[in-house]
């Protein structure tokens, strides 16, 4: 099943949080059909203003993060740079959607490769 945690500051998620997991639920379905729906986890993990560094320096207003587990055979498929990008290319969409286009050309989605059986267990 696929695990999405996103790290934002805490001013872009509040009041957003319903929108945002709705979406990103249905990035990942629009990519491998309903039947994943209700495996879709998403964590929306909120910092605090000052708690996020860029640099060195507390960062003004970071864009969202997003950790998505994903099985690990995903990566070896030969379609898996079609499959990630519509899968980071979604995300981001529903990033931009529920806290604005600001965050679009920053916004960071890294994919970890879990084991089979593992949490993320997704084909």
């Amino acid at each position: 099943m696929p695990h999405l945690t996103v790290h934002a500051p805490e001013s872009d998620l509040a009041g957003r949080e319903a929108a945002l997991i709705a979406g990103l639920t249905d990035a990942v379905v629009a990519v491998y059909g309903d039947w994943i729906r209700e495996s879709v986890q998403v964590l929306l993990v909120g910092v605090p203003a000052g708690r996020w560094g860029i640099g060195g320096r507390p960062a003004e207003g970071p864009a969202p993060l997003v950790t998505f587990g994903i099985r690990a055979t995903v990566l070896d498929r030969p379609d898996a740079s079609d499959v990630l990008g519509r899968l980071a290319a979604g995300v981001t969409d529903a990033l931009a959607d529920a806290v604005g286009e600001q965050v679009r050309a920053a916004a960071a989605v890294e994919f970890l490769g879990t084991a089979p059986g593992g949490p993320a267990d997704i084909r």
